[in-house]
């Protein structure tokens, strides 16, 4: 008699039953009717793509994650995100598209990690992006925000919290500091003030070597209080010390006020100096969510302003923001 062979599913990829998927569908529904209504038109790309196209901007942590395979001569490689392979879609279609160019695609991405509560290695994302020609507004940067708002509230959802920062204020900053060489770093750990408390965060910044007078600068900052009012107050205090510094204290203030006019009430969104976002490709706005009654889950929706994500692939600006 022939062997069995016993029937499993990889460990960290997704399989739902009936009940389950059925509740899966009804979401992303309800995700598309949102997005269309806010002009935003379906997309759909490989997921295999070419390993050099879709590793341009990687390096690092991405390239640790990726799925990647020879097939005879080719080396190829599974999408880990939907922004990159976005990228890649208007470099290439792009005298055919018109700008701003408003697009959402809704489908599985790869990530060969360790697969863990929360983590998968095959997951679905849910993107909206507005693409620019040459120049983006920053209104752009307070819209997301506020489509966020409308599709949770869409689905249903009412205890959640969207916080907003500007990658520009954190770059000034470390560099009003000198500290521009060692800002990852830093930004991880800063990362864990939720978790460890602050008192912890600034042992381990003393332990990599920063100064206590600018560990003692950087938790003044990044703990200002106050709330939005509050808070844009404060950041007038450090203006005219670093450019950079100037331009995302202007910019941070610029979305929230904006967020306010695109209807998103003021117990929905919050300013918070710590949070960066995946460190590469963001250089404005950046955004995080989560669930005020199951923090735990981390931040479910996030994204951001970015200037640069086409450059690997054509010479023309585009900016987007998602």
């Amino acid at each position: 008699m022939m062997e069995k062979i016993k029937p499993r599913t990889l460990s960290g990829f997704m399989e739902l039953e009936p009940a389950m998927q059925s509740q899966f569908e009804k979401i992303t529904q309800t995700l598309r009717e949102t997005y269309a209504l806010y002009g935003f038109y379906p997309l759909d790309t490989p997921i295999l793509e070419a390993s050099e196209v879709l590793l341009a901007k990687g390096g690092g942590e991405t390239e640790k994650q990726i799925y990647r395979f020879q097939k005879g001569d080719s080396d190829l490689s599974m999408r880990f995100d939907l922004t990159v392979p976005l990228a890649k879609y208007v470099a290439l279609h792009y005298g055919s598209l018109t700008f701003p160019f408003r697009r959402f695609q809704i489908g599985k991405v790869y990530r060969g990690e360790r697969a863990q509560r929360g983590r998968f290695r095959e997951f679905y994302q849910a993107d909206i992006d507005v693409i620019g020609d040459g120049a983006l507004d920053i209104i752009n940067e307070a819209e997301i925000p506020s489509i966020i708002y409308k599709t949770f509230s869409e689905l249903g959802l009412t205890r959640f919290q969207i916080r907003i920062n500007n990658r520009k204020v954190l770059n000034g900053f470390f560099e009003m500091l000198g500290l521009t060489s060692r800002a990852a770093d830093i930004m991880r750990t800063i990362d864990k003030l939720e978790k460890v408390g602050a008192d912890t965060v600034r042992e381990i910044l003393l332990e990599e070597g920063v100064s206590a007078d600018a560990a003692d600068e950087i938790l003044r900052f990044i703990t200002l209080g106050g709330g939005t009012d509050g808070i844009l107050q404060a950041l007038e205090g450090w203006r005219g010390k670093n450019e950079t510094l100037d331009t995302g204290i202007t910019e941070l203030g610029t979305v929230a006020r904006y967020l306010s006019d695109f209807g998103v009430p003021a117990s929905h969104f919050k300013i918070d100096l710590t949070i960066a976002r995946g460190l590469d490709y963001y250089t404005g706005t950046v955004y995080e969510t989560t669930m005020l009654d199951h923090p735990e889950i981390g931040s479910i929706c996030s994204g951001g302003r970015y200037d640069n994500l086409a450059g690997y692939y054509t010479d023309k600006k585009l900016p987007g923001v998602g």
